[in-house]
């Protein structure tokens, strides 16, 4: 049994990162469970491991007393005599025990002990080696599918790709090599679950920095992104470096690193007239950040052109953008997309009005303040826009 000991303890150290005290701990808290199970006490057992052999030894300790008790706690002075004449009064004295005594329920019961421990010692390692990948993009292998999810195989446990969080569209199948990012990593009793995204906003980020140095070495950085996944999103970004200019970096030359973007995802969508599933690329628009919030929320609700950001002074979130009356659906979007991309991207709560339908407003509202009227002549002209009395 000891070379296999060692042994064991090696593999478990090395290939499963257990520590070998925490092994030994257990083993010999097993050991006194099974020794109290069989004798109804373990206050005497004294358990050791040898480091040479690799036996564990249990050991009872009695104490010499004229009168025996209990004899597993006690032995007499005269049975003391017997073994060894110097021993005296009050003398404790250790009784190897035999291991195979305690009988194969209680060595079970140390056996299933042993793997509890192992089994948490294991979560527990598992849990701090993903623990430390979350935010970030891991590569796996599609291993198996149910109702719910997608099982993703990312080396020593499955990651859980739910419906929500798969781009519409894609489709794989098993085996298939994917790249997910780690949004979640929770531990719990049942064992490490692990979250991942091909839809998350941040997903966009991660990739980005993959794939442009510039955004990797900080030189651009990525402020916001919105997301709509296999369809369109925003992005974003602003430069630290005067001679870097922050959109054309994002775009790259002839659009190459937006394309190298875009190829990471496999969307498709079912012709209507073919009846054919088509490939479709996710639309990418990058937005210059600035820190202005009116300068933003123009920039973020392009293509369209803005005419007037107003701010709502009851609610410093919510934004009312005013548009020229032949941008107003391009502003909005098809279902809303456009400027439901733009809240998410900017923070900030926005309703998107016509110029006609504001001026109705104005004209309803003959009581507006002057000073309203003038902070938005300001941010017309911040935006060199002009407007009319």
């Amino acid at each position: 049994m000891s070379k296999e000991m060692l042994e064991a303890f090696r593999i478990l150290e090395e290939e499963k990162h257990i520590n070998k005290a925490d092994i030994i701990e257990a083993v010999t808290e097993s050991l006194k469970s099974a020794y109290r199970r069989r004798y109804g006490q373990s206050e005497s057992a004294v358990v050791e491991f040898n480091e040479k052999t690799g036996d564990f030894q249990v050991y009872t300790v009695r104490e010499v007393v004229d009168e025996v008790f209990d004899s597993r706690l006690e032995i007499s002075l005269t049975d003391a005599l017997a073994i060894n004449p110097v021993y005296e009064l009050g003398d404790k004295i250790r009784f190897e025990e035999s291991v195979k005594e305690f009988g194969r329920v209680a060595a079970q019961s140390a056996k299933q002990t042993i793997m509890e421990r192992m089994r948490r010692q294991m979560r527990e390692v598992t849990f701090n080696e993903y623990k430390q990948h979350e935010r970030e993009i891991m590569t796996g292998t599609v291993e198996r599918f149910d109702e719910r999810f997608i099982y993703v195989n990312l080396g020593s446990i499955e990651a859980q790709l739910s419906k929500q969080d798969q781009i519409p569209g894609e489709v794989f199948k098993s085996h298939d090599r994917i790249e997910v990012y780690v949004y979640k990593v929770e531990n719990n009793p049942r064992g490490v679950n692990v979250f991942v995204s091909r839809s998350h906003p941040e997903f966009i980020k991660r990739i980005m920095e993959q794939e442009i140095p510039e955004v990797f070495d900080g030189t651009v950085e990525i402020m916001s992104v919105s997301r709509e996944a296999g369809d369109r999103t925003k992005v974003a970004v602003r430069s630290h470096n005067p001679n870097v200019e922050a959109i054309g970096t994002i775009v790259g030359r002839g659009g190459a690193n937006i394309k190298k973007v875009i190829s990471k995802f496999h969307p498709k969508r079912l012709d209507a007239k073919t009846g054919l599933w088509v490939p479709v690329e996710e639309n990418i628009d990058v937005i210059q950040w600035v820190e202005d919030p009116a300068e933003f929320i123009y920039n973020a609700i392009a293509p369209a052109e803005v005419d007037y950001v107003l701010f709502d002074e009851e609610n410093s979130k919510h934004a009312t953008v005013v548009v020229p009356d032949n941008k107003l659906s391009l502003a909005i979007g098809r279902k809303g997309q456009n400027v439901r991309l733009a809240a998410h991207l900017t923070g900030y709560r926005i309703d998107i009005k016509s110029a006609s339908e504001y001026e109705a407003m104005e004209a309803e509202m003959p009581q507006l303040a002057e000073s309203e009227l003038a902070s938005n002549e300001q941010i017309a002209e911040l935006l060199e826009t002009d407007v009319t009395e």
